[in-house]
């Protein structure tokens, strides 16, 4: 018998990377046939390889992760990533196999490849009419922001609440994020993390950074004429620029 193929798609790396060891650890003869950080290239694995199973993330940049369950529906077995479980919830009920909420807990996980496994020698759902409620869905419901991040820490992931962040700023196609006591590397640019992030909260105050407004202790004047941000607990000094300095004009 053939082994079972399956492609991840997800944005974050460091989700990718917990999913692949989860499946190794949980279902060790499925086979990873590819994995996608973003919708077009996980349109192109669906279609060039056909896999059993297809783990997608409902918020995939590109290509929106519904839009490629879509073309998946009835060739391959489909489980939802998501931060969202009102949405998972309905495609569970309506024919997807399964969902997975953020923060992956293997617990659930192990749940999710027991499903799949007694489901494999069935027909994958048909998702057409799901994907259409499903968007309509997404676009009535009000915004919902980053609450929290992974963040990799040598063989570790430590999970950082967006309360904890006290500015982020853009590294070449990475993103430094810095907490009070420490940084961490992400890969993922400044604007993608910023389409995620609360504006009320997180402001975008240069082109190369964005600060939590609450972490902010002073905003001053420098000897150039520019505006500078000093922070509560960290010492670095953050330029304004121009652009962005009427929002710390009075009302």
């Amino acid at each position: 018998m053939s082994r079972a193929t399956a492609v991840i798609a997800e944005d974050e790396p460091v989700l990718r990377a917990e999913m692949r060891e989860l499946l190794a650890q949980l279902w060790p003869d499925l086979q990873i046939s590819g994995e996608a950080a973003d919708g077009e290239e996980a349109l192109r694995l669906v279609e060039s390889l056909t896999p059993d199973i297809a783990f997608l993330d409902i918020h995939l940049p590109a290509l929106s992760g519904l839009l490629v369950a879509q073309r998946a529906s009835r060739r391959s077995h489909v489980v939802f990533i998501t931060a969202f479980d009102q949405y998972a919830v309905t495609a569970f009920e309506q024919g997807a196999v399964d969902y997975v909420v953020k923060p992956l807990l293997a617990e659930r996980f192990a749940v999710t490849v027991q499903r799949l496994q007694a489901r494999l020698n069935q027909a994958p759902a048909e998702l057409s009419g799901l994907i259409g409620r499903l968007q309509e869905g997404l676009a009535a419901a009000k915004p919902r922001h980053l609450k929290w991040l992974t963040v990799p820490v040598g063989n570790d992931l430590r999970l950082v609440t967006a309360q904890e962040i006290c500015y982020l700023r853009a590294d070449h196609k990475y993103t430094c994020v810095a907490t009070r006591s420490s940084t961490y590397l992400l890969n993922a640019s400044l604007r993608h993390m910023g389409e995620q992030l609360d504006p009320d909260t997180f402001w975008q105050v240069h082109r190369g950074i964005i600060v939590n407004v609450a972490a902010i202790h002073t905003v001053h004047r420098s000897f150039r004429g520019g505006l500078e941000i000093r922070l509560k607990e960290r010492a670095e000094v953050l330029p304004v620029s121009a652009s962005y300095a009427h929002l710390f004009s009075p009302p």
